[in-house]
């Protein structure tokens, strides 16, 4: 009987770690102090939980190509602040606003995003860590 509660505990206490690894702090991985605004073609759109991925092609001040990823928030909350998987179309020309990876990789954190049709829409998840969009 005992063993059956300590399996049973045990168990429960793993299944409840699982939630930790699949979502990770705005803080663990971007840095606030470092924005980043970039203007370049979608090459891929990634909509799907728990965020969406951005692929951006940015031409840097050399006009050399640099690959981007940018992480947006939650498919239901973009899709709640007026946006959806068809707002990006490969090769549209948009402009992200965010902050950059602490790894020093092209990797960001969507705040908002200039689509191709003018909208600026809210690309982040709300209580992620970031500081607040722009007034």
């Amino acid at each position: 009987m005992n063993m059956t509660r300590f399996i049973i505990g045990a168990g429960l206490v793993v299944a409840g770690t699982f939630p930790l690894y699949a979502h990770h702090s705005f803080a663990a991985e971007f840095d606030p102090n470092k924005p980043v605004t970039l203007t370049g073609a979608v090459t891929k759109v990634e909509w799907g939980n728990p965020h969406i991925w951005v692929y951006v092609d940015v031409k840097d001040e050399r006009g050399s190509l640099q690959h981007w990823q940018c992480e947006g928030g939650a498919p239901n909350t973009l899709t709640r602040n007026g946006w959806s998987s068809n707002s990006l179309k490969t090769d549209g020309q948009i402009t992200i606003e965010g902050f950059v990876a602490k790894d020093g990789s092209k990797t960001c954190n969507m705040r908002s995003v200039k689509l191709p049709d003018g909208r600026t829409v809210f690309a982040g998840t709300s209580g992620d860590g970031a500081p607040p969009p722009k007034k």
